[in-house]
Formats: structure tokens, sequence, C-alpha cells
């Protein structure tokens, strides 16, 4: 199983990006998704969370609410993260991370990517 984030980059204060992670590989059934960011010297911070399977419900955390949004694409196993309003303090790498199980039988596990460099910044 393999998450694949893209879409980071060099922003300026107050613009967007839409970040994407694609899981892949044998995939019994995903049921939830989320992204992270980590700053140097800092916690991670959970960003935003969906579930995967019936409703999409979605979580965000305080610093992002109203500013973000994540939605998702059962079809391809592909979440996403569109980024409004940016701030330099976001800068940080943001993972996504999924639970999953493999198989019909297998226990649910924990993937994540290797993460994307967001860059606010003018």
């Amino acid at each position: 199983v393999r998450l694949v984030e893209s879409g980071g980059g060099l922003v300026q204060p107050g613009g967007s990006l839409r970040l994407s992670c694609a899981a892949s590989g044998s995939i019994f059934r995903i049921y939830f998704m989320a992204w992270y960011r980590h700053c140097p010297g800092k916690e991670r911070e959970l960003v935003a969370t969906i579930s995967t399977s019936g409703d999409a419900v979605t979580r965000y955390g305080n610093s992002v609410q109203g500013r973000f949004t994540i939605s998702r694409d059962n079809a391809t196993n592909t979440v996403y993260l569109q980024m409004n309003s940016l701030k330099p303090e976001e800068t940080a790498v943001y993972s996504c991370t999924a639970e999953l199980r493999r198989t019909q039988v297998s226990g649910l596990s924990h993937y994540w990517g290797q993460g994307t460099q967001v860059t606010v910044s003018a």
C-alpha cells in the first residue's frame, strides 16, 4: 500500500493550494483518511479528517476551520485538501494517512505518505 501526496509548493500569504493524496496497492476498503502537518520544532498537528465509507463526515482543526476543505473521491482512493487564505505560520510538511483493510479478513492498518512541503511566503 502506498500513499502519495502532491500539490505542495510555494504560495504567497493569502493564497490557495490544493493537495492530493492517492492511495494505491492491495486495498480492500479505506475507512478513514486525514491530513496532518508538521512544522519544524512543533508537534504534528491534525488538519482535517474525512470518513470514506457512507456519508463523508469531516472534522477540522480549530486553526483551519472555515478556510480548508477536505474532500474525497472513493473511486480513485484519493483525498484532497483545499487550502485557502494561507498564512506564513502554516508552512509545514503536509502528510496524509489512511486507515484501511488490505483484505476482507485482515485487521485495520494505518499507512502514511511521505508528505509534501507547503511554504507560505512573500
